[in-house]
């Protein structure tokens, strides 16, 4: 038995030692990994494993499916084939709920989303949808969440309008920060002040700040004009132009305040008021002032030289 055996009393033989003897009987021995998969091949070589019927017809149909869905992938056609698929089973986009508008129509999110009652809820990208409605001129900033099955959730927060600008013969509204909001085109705004020129949509924050401490003289203004975008001009509702300088706002206005006050300038037959010259005030007459002005002084003189004559 020892020699049939070959092996040593008190000793495991090993592998190794059956190929270092060179021994006939040496075997391979596969990791355990490879050892299921590797005994299910013999099997099947030699006949002991019973396939399935049909298995054949079913592997050449998966191997057509997965060479079609190779195809859909690699011509960048999966989404739009995962979009029909869900939306033929209940996921089509049906509604939109949006809060937080006033200018903004639902239609215009509609419209600018593309939807056509076949877009699908699943593949919808949220960030994507943000990021559409951002873009529309009221949106300062938008949340998005789908309510399954068919139901987009926008909440807005729309600018606010501080402001018209004309620049040349075009009219905008704006931020308080001078940002473009959209063209004017309805009289719905006609309440907002007018700030005209190349500078003033960025400007017109500073110079209102400038004029709240005289809230009446705001609500007399007509228009803010800017000049060579340096300084500003005002234009009152009686037709009165007010020069501000360049700096020291405030000081000049103050200064306007004063003599308003005390001898009702804004009120008199005047078309200006300079203030740019911080230690003189000019006041321009209107063409009818210049007469009368000019009529007051020829019969004053006409009253010295008879004087003069009775003497």
């Amino acid at each position: 038995m020892y020699a049939l055996k070959n092996t040593l009393v008190g000793k495991k033989r090993t592998a190794e030692d059956r190929f270092n003897s060179g021994s006939a009987d040496f075997v391979a021995v596969l990791p355990r990994v490879l050892r299921r998969p590797a005994l299910f091949l013999n099997a099947l070589m030699e006949g002991r494993v019973a396939l399935p019927r049909h298995l054949g017809a079913f592997a050449v149909a998966g191997l057509f499916g997965l060479t079609g869905l190779y195809g859909v992938i690699q011509g960048g056609h999966l989404r739009a084939m995962t979009e029909d698929t869900t939306s033929m089973v209940g996921f089509a986009i049906d509604r939109i709920d949006v809060a937080g508008n006033v200018e903004t129509s639902p239609i215009s999110i509609v419209q600018q989303l593309g939807l056509d009652g076949h877009t699908s809820l699943i593949t919808m990208d949220v960030d994507d949808v943000r990021r559409m409605i951002m873009a529309l001129p009221w949106v300062a900033s938008a949340d998005v969440r789908k309510v399954y099955p068919d139901v987009i959730d926008v909440r807005l927060t729309e600018r606010q309008a501080f402001g018209i600008w004309q620049h040349g013969q075009a009219l905008s509204l704006i931020e308080k920060n001078g940002t473009v909001i959209s063209p004017l085109n309805n009289d719905k705004f006609n309440h907002l002040p007018l700030f005209v020129g190349f500078g003033a949509d960025t400007h017109a924050e500073t110079l209102l700040a400038a004029i709240d401490s005289w809230p009446q003289l705001r609500t007399r203004i007509k228009a803010y004009i800017r000049v060579a975008d340096r300084r500003w001009d005002i234009r009152l509702d009686n037709g009165v132009t007010v020069r501000l300088p360049q700096y020291n706002m405030q000081a000049a206005i103050a200064k306007l305040r004063k003599y308003d006050d005390q001898q009702d300038l804004l009120e008199r037959d005047i078309v200006s008021v300079d203030l740019r010259l911080s230690d003189r005030v000019t006041v321009g007459l209107s063409d009818e002032a210049v007469l009368r002005r000019a009529a007051a002084l020829k019969e004053r003189e006409n009253m010295l030289k008879s004087q003069e004559r009775n003497s």
